[in-house]
């Protein structure tokens, strides 16, 4: 029995054992656009971030309206946008890119407000010591205020790594052969949906308790008082 569902025959197993490897290359492309994605989200957001929490509005504005179009817009029609719209004005990129680009920039939006809590979580005592000793902005965010965020953020993070992963089975819509769309090929050819679904469905659960697994380690490795750059 796989989630509730009992596997009365052996052909139901054999089935299993001759689709694993194909659903597995699915895996692989899974795995790929999630950290891609990941990647992507993480680096925008701490931009997106660092804009907002400047003083000079003509800065600010502009970056908090982004960030809100983001939230306020389906992950769906980015994606649409991205890969149907884009090429007319001349950028045409690879299925497998714009997808994890969409999903990266979707979820720059929900980092960026991981990471302004993690960065108001900084006393403001460091960063006017930092002024009074005379260090530029940048080298007192990089090197004073960021290393100190980073560890408080990691859980925070590490949820929408695995939300990522969710989502990464929207990216079908643009033909994308991730785990999901694989097996909903084979259930089409086979007339068999019941089995590539419970393997993807399993995959799903053990690559979840992996990243989650790898986030808890990372939080617990990473010293609470900051990253040292030394």
């Amino acid at each position: 029995m796989l989630f509730g569902i009992e596997w009365n025959t052996a052909n139901d197993w054999i089935f299993a054992w001759s689709i694993l490897p194909i659903l597995l290359r699915g895996l692989v492309v899974t795995i790929e656009a999630t950290l891609l994605g990941f990647v992507v989200g993480a680096a925008l957001g701490l931009v997106l971030a660092a804009l907002k929490s400047v003083r000079f509005r003509l800065i600010a504005w502009p970056a908090r309206v982004f960030t809100e179009f983001l939230r306020d817009t389906p992950l769906l029609v980015q994606l649409f946008f991205l890969y149907y719209v884009l090429p007319e004005y001349g950028l045409v990129l690879p299925a497998f890119l714009t997808g994890a680009l969409a999903l990266g920039v979707q979820y720059s939006a929900y980092m960026s407000e991981v990471y302004r809590a993690g960065l108001e979580s900084i006393s403001r005592g460091q960063t006017e010591a930092a002024r009074a000793l005379d260090i530029s902005p940048l080298r007192t965010f990089a090197v004073i205020v960021l290393p100190q965020a980073i560890p408080r953020i990691i859980p925070a993070l590490g949820n929408y790594l695995v939300s990522i992963m969710k989502d990464v089975p929207v990216l079908s819509v643009v033909s994308i052969l991730e785990m999901l769309n694989v097996a909903r090929i084979i259930g089409d050819r086979s007339f068999n949906y019941m089995v590539p679904l419970t393997l993807v469905g399993v995959l799903y659960l053990i690559l979840t308790l992996v990243a989650s697994a790898g986030v808890r380690l990372l939080d617990e490795r990473l010293p609470k008082r900051g990253i040292p750059l030394r």
